[in-house]
């Protein structure tokens, strides 16, 4: 027994030693910020971990990261966004945003922003970042290649999630203290428009491909909202059937994660206490509950693979969208299960990147 053991660990080693010598060339690649639930150093440790999606999501490298408080203790990582135009990857801690070279893993640069720092979201381009402050009341608008700021927005709203359109002419921007998303026109970098007020205030949310409708999550509901970006106005509340929503031990709200699958036919949305994600046909409106898939834990974020064909919940499980069964689950170099609510995917070709998916689940029929 002893024996197998040592064996096993030494397996592990090798592991962790072969892979840490290799650096993405083609394929793709699922980046996983950690510690991405709260300051969590058992579910994955520090810095970003790289898997394989054509090889069964195994583990390819970490990435060391700074982000550290004075104490030299890892910060919360609050979101994770990439740019194949740029070459970048950039992860936001509680306090910093750092900056990461995509071609040698090197760190180009780190800031610190006054308030802190929130779930960013980056142009198409890559070129320009909303950076909310850590729920307080700016957001701040950077120049995502020096991380100089551009412009500061004071919406007073407990800045927290931030989505940018896939055409790159709207940010969506919600915060914990307010009943609105705002939208802003990132031409002008102005608030031009508000949708809601939706029941509570905005958790995390969605919007679709076309930027006609999204989709949030709000204090006190078990289920979501839905919400019409062209009218302002909200269309739709629906509630999760067949589950108590109960008193989740994180984030205080129990659905606090929603994403739309890429093709839009479906919303899968968290539901922590009961450690499910329930699947909506979003087909029809409003969208009808159709099915529920049991997670390893309360989980927190949703979002899903360019392709369609997998699910990432922040309990690390892979789940594949069409037959709703796990088919893996995110294992790091010390075989330590990984979860994580700020992941991206990344594509390489050539030995450079091409296209990036993003943190959130957005639609993606344009």
């Amino acid at each position: 027994m002893k024996s197998r053991f040592l064996f096993t660990l030494l397996a592990l080693a090798t592991a962790a030693f072969a892979a840490d010598s290799r650096k993405p060339a083609d394929g793709r690649f699922l980046y996983v910020a950690v510690p991405g639930i709260r300051n969590y150093l058992e579910y994955g440790g520090h810095g970003v971990l790289v898997f394989d999606l054509d090889r069964g999501h195994t583990f390819v490298r970490r990435i060391p990261a700074a982000g550290r408080n004075a104490e030299g203790t890892p910060l919360n990582v609050k979101g994770v966004v990439a740019s194949a135009a740029t070459r970048r990857l950039y992860v936001s801690t509680l306090q910093f945003v750092t900056c990461f070279d995509l071609l040698t893993d090197r760190i180009l640069w780190e800031k610190s922003y006054v308030g802190g720092c929130d779930r960013m979201a980056l142009s198409p381009d890559g070129k320009v970042m909303y950076l909310p402050s850590l729920e307080q009341d700016h957001w701040h608008v950077l120049d995502a290649l020096t991380g100089d700021v551009i412009k500061k927005l004071e919406l007073k709203a407990g800045a927290h999630n931030t989505v940018y359109g896939l055409d790159g002419k709207h940010a969506y921007l919600a915060g914990l203290r307010s009943p609105l998303l705002r939208v802003a026109d990132t031409s002008t970098h102005t608030i031009p428009k508000e949708v809601g007020p939706f029941s509570a205030p905005i958790r995390p949310f969605t919007v679709n491909g076309r930027q006609t409708l999204a989709f949030v999550n709000v204090n006190n509901l078990l289920g979501f909202e839905i919400g019409d970006i062209t009218t302002g106005k909200m269309l739709h509340r629906v509630e999760v059937q067949g589950f108590q929503k109960g008193t989740p031990k994180r984030h205080g709200c129990p659905s606090h994660g929603i994403g739309l699958t890429p093709d839009e036919k479906e919303v899968w949305v968290c539901d922590a206490v009961n450690q499910r994600m329930h699947i909506f046909d979003a087909t029809a409106m409003p969208p009808r509950q159709i099915a529920s898939v049991a997670v390893r834990d309360q989980p927190g974020w949703i979002t899903f693979s360019l392709d369609g064909k997998h699910a990432y919940p922040s309990t690390g499980e892979v789940i594949d969208v069409a037959t709703r069964q796990i088919v893996a689950a995110l294992i790091d170099e010390t075989g330590a299960a990984v979860h994580s609510e700020k992941v991206v995917e990344i594509h390489f070709a050539g030995g450079v990147p091409v296209r990036n998916g993003d943190q959130f689940g957005v639609g993606r029929v344009r």
